[in-house]
């Protein structure tokens, strides 16, 4: 038999090798051994290659397959479905201890002879580029979940319904009981739900029981868990006991949970980590398919999810004031156009607070104490009024808009400013208020708090000539 697997493996230009899997599990897991290869595929293990083989080794026959390559369960369940099942499984992916893309190609051997093994010859293909045709090449029935993905993301103005509407769909065929798209925000240290779909019949319960500040540690680990592979797909106990020795803890809060099985895949676009895909108690015999589907997919969420988060930071700074972090004058005019336009019952009322003494200072000072008054303006603001509320309308004069109030409400809010603003050195108020009892008043309100405001100062500056700005 070893001269009709070296005589088959000698026929390919790309790498090959022939896979034994063993038909009884030995242990946890069914052992896998590397029993021969083709000079092209030798050369990845004994040859040095930047990015693909750091550490080369000396090729023996019948070897374990992770003396040389670290434990992959993708890999071995790809063996045992064509080793032992006889079926064919294509999978493209780049994991992570790699810089190359790999297109592979399980093949299944005829072995009814042999009671113990089963064999399968490995081909694959690499390269430093990812290739879009051999990624799309998939069955018409992956190709159609696809698509329907995509479509789906173009249907609709509202990315989050769209992204729940592809969770329920994914949830349904994986034929899951939970399903979840996960986010992380690696520069913040923050872990968040996007959406998340479960069965009616589930006894878990939603991500959003489990997600807080201590929970980014866990997610945090998954990477790590999923030991350079580009998904991690526990199928059984089997599976859950060799993941148990990478992550204890995490798997510890699954199967407490009540989660029998999961699905994880990272969701990466241009080399940035965004989040995960998960399921939750999956249906094993969909694995293949929910792999292939995933692969894709999770491929397509993630550059969705990249460009929505670079639209929302492209609208934090057009809408955003960089020094103080409250809205700017840009944003505040747009929403005044926008209220303008309500015809609703709502009132409306405004706070017009404008600094004194802030060109003394910078004159007196320097601008970075003048900076540093102005950012303590806008955390006294922010100790009573939420942020998006807050406007900087110019250089020393900050607007605030609220919805909904009652006047006495109002001058009460104004009040709490004054106490707050104490806290802080320096820090005075000329505080003009106004009222009305419909929003699409805005206007007049802005130009009567205005006003209150200037007289306001012009009271504060009589009573205290020492502040009075320098000419």
């Amino acid at each position: 038999m070893a001269d009709r697997f070296q005589a088959f493996v000698e026929q390919f230009d790309t790498p090959v090798c022939i896979l034994s899997v063993e038909r009884k599990a030995t242990g946890h897991r069914r052992v896998i051994r590397i029993v021969t290869g083709n000079r092209f595929y030798l050369d990845t293990i004994e040859k040095a290659t930047p990015g693909l083989n750091d550490a080369p080794k000396v090729f023996v026959p019948d070897q374990e397959y992770t003396a040389y390559v670290p434990q992959d369960l993708n890999f071995e369940q790809a063996c045992k479905q064509a080793a032992l099942d006889k079926k064919r499984v294509s999978s493209y992916a780049h994991p992570e201890h790699f810089e190359f893309w790999f297109s592979m190609l399980f093949l299944p051997l005829h072995s009814d002879d042999d009671e113990e093994l089963g064999y399968c010859a490995y081909i694959m293909e690499l390269s430093k580029e990812f290739d879009a045709t051999t990624m799309s090449a998939k069955s018409s029935n992956i190709a159609n979940a696809v698509l329907q993905t995509c479509i789906k993301l173009r249907s609709t103005d509202d990315f989050h319904e769209s992204m729940e509407s592809i969770c329920r769909d994914i949830r349904d065929m994986c034929d899951s009981e939970h399903c979840c798209f996960f986010l992380l925000d690696t520069h913040k240290r923050k872990c968040s739900v996007l959406c998340e779909a479960l069965s009616e019949d589930t006894e878990l319960v939603s991500m959003l029981n489990y997600v807080n500040d201590a929970f980014y540690d866990i997610a945090e680990s998954w990477e790590a868990t999923l030991a350079g592979s580009n998904c991690l797909i526990i199928r059984d106990k089997d599976d859950m006991e060799v993941v148990r020795q990478r992550n204890p803890v995490w798997v510890e809060s699954i199967t407490s949970a009540g989660g029998k099985n999961i699905v994880l895949f990272p969701m990466r676009f241009k080399g940035e980590l965004l989040g995960y895909i998960w399921a939750i108690n999956f249906s094993e015999e969909k694995t293949h398919i929910i792999k292939e589907t995933l692969e894709v997919t999770a491929f397509i969420l993630a550059s969705e999810i990249y460009s929505n988060n670079m639209m929302e930071r492209l609208h934090i700074l057009s809408s955003r004031d960089m020094l103080t972090g409250v809205m700017n004058r840009n944003e505040m005019n747009n929403y005044v156009d926008e209220l303008v336009e309500d015809d609703s019952e709502r009132s409306v009322g405004v706070i017009f607070a404008d600094l004194n003494g802030l060109k003394r200072i910078n004159d007196t000072e320097g601008h970075t104490a003048g900076d540093a008054l102005l950012k303590n303006a806008a955390k006294a603001l922010r100790e009573v009024f939420h942020r998006r509320s807050i406007f900087r309308a110019g250089g020393d004069e900050f607007v605030v808009i609220l919805i909904g109030l009652t006047e006495d409400e109002l001058k009460c809010k104004a009040e709490q400013l004054r106490e707050v603003s104490e806290k802080y050195a320096e820090l005075v108020f000329a505080m003009g208020i106004a009222f009305e009892s419909r929003v699409a008043n805005v206007q007049k309100a802005l130009h009567n708090a205005d006003e209150r405001m200037y007289e306001d100062k012009e009271r504060y500056y009589k009573e205290h000539p020492e502040k009075k700005r320098s000419t």
